[in-house]
């Protein structure tokens, strides 16, 4: 299958190396990685060891079988915009927060699918990018149900050798990955910690109720979401990446912008009342704001 990987970060990087063991795939993203993989390739180290020779490109090309999107959330517009122009079967989405899977179909001439991954991934150096967990791929239709495409989708990654499954209840498991991110990417960010002292140290009753309080949200929203459910997912995913430094806090020890909005601020800008998810995504939208990090003119949505 021909794959482009539109955002190759950490994320992106690692899942289109992996990929790359079997499939052609087209990396999209910035320099100086992207000259580094066209000349000298992309290693994988950590818990998967391998080096590949992808295409490596600032630009997507003309046409493949399968884009695979993996910006953060605030610049799905843009590949969204980019990926327009390029021919494709397939595009699947494996970003965080709600609404990229919509924003792509606007633009995207192709199905577009949903996905979540727990793979553990740190770009390192140029060319360089480590697996820090090894975990899974889930792929599924946006609005549920059984989807061909994604059996199709999922066998690929499968074929080359990336833990996949396919899945017909993925709103569910969007917003069930919302509740992960809103407990652990957030509240790590801010407390400066790997994911592993969320599981008994004092910032994991602030995780658990930052899920609660996202499954009462997707209740309201009409997703089928308990709160214990919620709560247990955050206590896996931390101890499953327990080493790791999550997305967040890694943006935020390099100064760069969050995706709060999509994650914390998803959820506090909704209803039920979210006190801890409110007081999460305010403090991150701060730090933004001090840094010179948020938007001119894009108006707060927190109550």
């Amino acid at each position: 299958m021909e794959v482009v990987v539109f955002g190759a970060g950490s994320l992106g990087s690692l899942i289109g190396g992996l990929l790359a063991r079997t499939h052609d795939v087209t990396l999209v993203g910035r320099e100086p990685h992207i000259s580094t993989v066209r000349e000298q390739g992309l290693r994988v180290e950590g818990c998967i060891e391998t080096t590949v020779s992808p295409d490596a490109r600032t630009t997507p090309p003309a046409a493949a079988d399968l884009a695979v999107v993996t910006v953060k959330a605030f610049d799905t517009g843009e590949a969204a915009a980019a990926l327009a122009e390029t021919q494709l079967e397939y595009c699947l989405s494996l970003q965080n927060g709600l609404g990229n899977e919509a924003t792509l179909a606007e633009r995207v001439n192709a199905p577009v699918l949903a996905g979540t991954c727990t793979y553990g991934a740190r770009q390192t150096a140029p060319g360089v990018v480590a697996c820090t967990g090894v975990g899974e791929v889930v792929i599924g239709a946006r609005t549920g149900g059984p989807s061909n495409h994604a059996d199709r989708v999922a066998a690929a990654f499968a074929d080359a050798g990336l833990e996949t499954a396919a899945a017909t209840d993925m709103p569910r498991r969007l917003w069930e990955k919302l509740a992960v991110n809103a407990g652990i990417n957030a509240v790590t960010a801010l407390a400066r910690v790997k994911n592993g002292a969320l599981i008994d140290g004092p910032a994991s009753s602030v995780a658990r109720a930052a899920a609660r309080e996202t499954a009462a949200v997707a209740r309201a929203k009409g997703i089928d979401l308990e709160d214990a459910a919620a709560a247990a997912a955050v206590d896996r995913v931390a101890t499953a990446t327990a080493d790791n430094r999550s997305s967040m806090l890694q943006d935020v020890e390099a100064g760069r912008r969050t995706e709060v909005d999509a994650i914390a601020g998803a959820v506090a800008d909704a209803e039920p009342p979210t006190p801890v998810n409110e007081t999460t995504a305010g403090l991150l939208r701060a730090w933004e704001t001090s840094r010179g990090l948020r938007p001119t003119g894009r108006p707060d949505r927190n109550r």
